[in-house]
């Protein structure tokens, strides 16, 4: 089709135009506004929360309720990650800069992540989520996202893939510490990097002074214990709050071409529930919302819900809801299903279908 210069084939006009439509409604209501006195209330609560953990660290002493203190770290550090999540997609403040130093400083110094990593990854997920080759988060790694990467894995490592689903929730356990790990290799990494010297500065603290308080407070024995059950909750509860709002969606393939309407409900899925799903997954249960609108504050994408249920209807573009424990057995399932071979893994039609130009 022939387009003048600087202007969009009129398929591609019209789903621009869906998009637009859609973010309008959802401005006028309000809804992309900063919401700092809510954000300040979060803060506040954790701080409240890190001292009470940590007075009960200070004074219990090397008893095994240690281990009780430890998981309550290990969930105040996944909630200071959500917070960390907001500020670096720049819900929290209307400057770029303040949201970037807050997560930075959040990210490094409180949990323990690297955010420059978390930009790099994060950024070409939302750009392309569940496409292959685009999206790191359904690349080959420990865990198998298409037949065709596991059919490789030979051995025990074809064994390991034939079961991952089964071993999801035991493999979480390992995630806290492999999120360090990847911190820690960024900052030492070749890649570029913004502000490097700052984040190596924050994570040593972070990554050597823990540990070394646990040991100092609890002993070598009950200070490892400590620490072995905070990295196991915290990984635990990331990865069983971020797995939900893709895995199990339809793959997008390589050479698929989606509008951006398209392209973030298709391949999320929502977790229902009430406020207090929203709490325990930090907003992310409302992925679809999220998507389309990455600086909306988490709190609003509640509200945001019933505008882009309904306009998703009106414009016949597959909205996807389950239960928390209805999501969780769709990706065992699916994890199973690929490591054991299923050949079709873009199952949904649609997704090869809706392309523009």
């Amino acid at each position: 089709m022939t387009t003048t210069s600087g202007s969009l084939p009129p398929a591609a006009a019209r789903q621009v135009s869906l998009y637009t439509d859609l973010a309008r409604e959802v401005r006028a209501a309000g809804l992309l506004d900063r919401r700092p006195y809510a954000y300040a209330g979060r803060l506040v609560a954790l701080v409240a929360a890190f001292a009470v953990a940590t007075a009960l660290l200070l004074t219990l002493g090397e008893s095994w309720w240690q281990l009780g203190v430890a998981a309550l770290f290990g969930v105040l550090f996944t909630q200071t990650a959500f917070l960390c999540h907001d500020g670096a997609h720049r819900q929290v403040f209307s400057s770029g800069r303040a949201n970037d130093w807050a997560a930075r400083i959040l990210g490094d110094l409180v949990v323990g992540l690297s955010h420059g990593w978390w930009m790099r990854k994060h950024t070409r997920h939302h750009a392309n989520p569940n496409k292959i080759g685009s999206d790191d988060d359904v690349g080959p790694g420990v865990l198998l996202w298409t037949p065709e990467d596991a059919a490789r894995r030979q051995g025990v490592a074809g064994w390991l893939a034939a079961r991952q689903g089964t071993l999801f929730f035991p493999l979480l356990t390992l995630e806290g510490l492999n999120l360090h790990v990847g911190a820690v290799r960024t900052v030492l990494g070749r890649a570029p990097l913004a502000h490097r010297r700052t984040e190596i500065a924050l994570l040593a603290v972070r990554l050597l002074g823990w540990p070394t308080l646990l040991v100092v407070v609890l002993g070598p024995g009950l200070g490892l214990a400590f620490l072995a059950v905070e990295l196991a909750v915290f990984g635990v509860y990331m990865g069983a709050s971020f797995a939900p709002n893709h895995k199990g969606m339809p793959l997008v393939p390589r050479d698929s071409r989606l509008d951006f309407l398209s392209r973030q409900v298709l391949t999320s899925r929502n977790v229902r529930g009430g406020r207090l799903v929203d709490w325990a997954m930090g907003g992310l249960n409302l992925q679809v919302e999220h998507h389309l609108f990455p600086s909306m504050p988490s709190m609003s994408l509640r509200r945001a819900r019933p505008i882009v249920r309904r306009y998703c209807a009106e414009h016949d573009v597959p909205y996807t809801e389950a239960g928390i424990v209805e999501s969780y057995v769709i990706v065992v399932r699916h994890l199973n299903r690929v490591g054991l071979g299923d050949r079709d893994p873009f199952a949904c039609p649609f997704v090869v279908e809706r392309r523009t130009g």
